[in-house]
């Protein structure tokens, strides 16, 4: 009788325990979230890894993008895309091409730009995770686990600057059993908001591109 007692109140212990943890982080991001939206825009120089061992494949890039609302002006790999909030414009003059479509934030399998800062707010369970010391940065893990069991993403990793409570990095995790487990990486090397940008950064200006081919979508 005393081991099942003491089993049912070390079940408990842990349930409560998940739960604290739950809450806390549940808090933090409500923090985070407040945090990026009081912001007007917010311009974000960043590092992307990709990385699968199985395949022997590592690939790094920088990006930067820029955010305002649902807008955004994105530039990695060589290609630009801009969304305007209405059309998403996928501009690669490697191919003088240009691709037009009507922007369904449902459609995307990855983390869309204009979400990168607020995407965990739905479809995920949280918990808080581990802290590290990055450079003398205090870095506040915590734990995303996809509500869908059907989700290409097994989990993520979102770590958050204690200091100023802004998102330091992302570390998205896939698995399946084609290609084994791939782990994107995106770390934000520099964080500026509120500044001088005009309107016109998020419009598509045709006359640029008299020479591309474009592919309409939309």
């Amino acid at each position: 009788m005393k081991k099942l007692i003491l089993l049912v109140v070390a079940m408990m212990t842990m349930i409560q325990g998940e739960a604290q943890s739950s809450d806390k982080a549940a808090a933090l991001l409500e923090e985070v979230s407040s945090i990026v939206e009081s912001y007007d825009n917010i311009l974000i120089d960043f590092k992307y890894e990709q990385e699968n061992l199985s395949r022997n494949m590592k690939h790094e890039t920088r990006g930067d993008v820029s955010l305002k609302g649902d807008k955004y002006l994105l530039n990695i790999m060589g290609t630009t895309r801009i969304f305007d909030g209405k059309k998403l414009y996928t501009i690669v003059p490697e191919n003088e091409e240009i691709t037009i479509s009507t922007h369904n934030p449902e459609d995307e399998a990855n983390i869309s730009p204009s979400k990168m800062l607020t995407f965990y707010k739905n479809g995920y369970k949280a918990e808080m995770d581990k802290i590290q010391d990055l450079k003398g940065r205090k870095i506040q893990y915590v734990k995303l686990t996809p509500t869908d069991p059907k989700a290409e993403v097994s989990s993520i990793l979102l770590g958050i600057d204690k200091q100023t409570n802004h998102i330091y990095n992302v570390i998205q995790v896939q698995e399946d059993l084609r290609n084994g487990k791939t782990t994107i990486t995106i770390k934000v090397n520099s964080f500026k908001t509120n500044q001088p940008i005009p309107e016109s950064l998020f419009e598509f200006k045709k006359d640029r591109y008299q020479d591309y081919y474009i592919n309409r979508l939309d």
